[in-house]
């Protein structure tokens, strides 16, 4: 009899071989009591900031919401977030890591993250082709989304790129016109 912690665990494995390919620049899974999820994807996570503010980051979610599959402490997997599409959401030491795995060409290629910003905070966009929290008042950086990356299943690099629609952010995936093997994984990643 298969669960459907099975097909979170086996969707994880995928995830974390990628990662691991990638090398020491990525930071690890660690526990961080910093930071507070909710128990459904629209609840998303409660990240902070280095200036002790929070950041609400509302993760995409089906219109059911179904709840989380808590695989570790560290580690959480929502299925089904939209057609095709996983999101496993690791903790590090620094923020979180929002992995979205994108398992054939029917997964969208735009995924939105409402951000609740604290007061005085707001998004600049980096050169890099991430964004900065900045603190209005005194311009310093408290927080960073960094720039997007994804790749198919065969490691092959595939376009990633933010872009703000308000107070939301939109990460785009162009994985159709990839002619990519899938899975497919982008990772957002926030640290303060």
């Amino acid at each position: 009899m298969r669960h459907a912690r099975d097909g979170a665990v086996t969707v994880t494995d995928t995830a974390n071989q990628i990662l691991l390919l990638r090398g020491r620049s990525e930071p690890p899974e660690a526990a961080n009591p910093d930071v507070t999820w909710g128990p459904r994807a629209l609840d998303g996570v409660s990240v902070p900031t280095r200036n002790g503010q929070r950041l609400q980051i509302g993760l995409p979610g089906p219109a059911d919401d179904r709840a989380v599959t808590a695989v570790r402490p560290t580690l959480r997997v929502f299925p089904g977030v939209d057609t095709d599409t996983d999101l496993i959401a690791q903790t590090t030491t620094t923020g979180v890591r929002l992995i979205t795995v994108l398992h054939g060409p029917d997964a969208p290629t735009e995924f939105r993250f409402a951000l609740g910003l604290g007061e005085g905070l707001s998004l600049d966009a980096a050169p890099s082709g991430g964004y900065d929290v900045v603190h209005d008042r005194y311009g310093a950086t408290v927080g960073r989304f960094h720039r997007p990356w994804a790749c198919d299943a065969l490691y092959r690099p595939i376009t990633a790129a933010y872009d703000l629609d308000g107070s939301v952010l939109v990460m785009t995936v162009g994985h159709r016109e990839a002619d990519a093997l899938y899975p497919v994984i982008a990772d957002p990643f926030y640290a303060r």
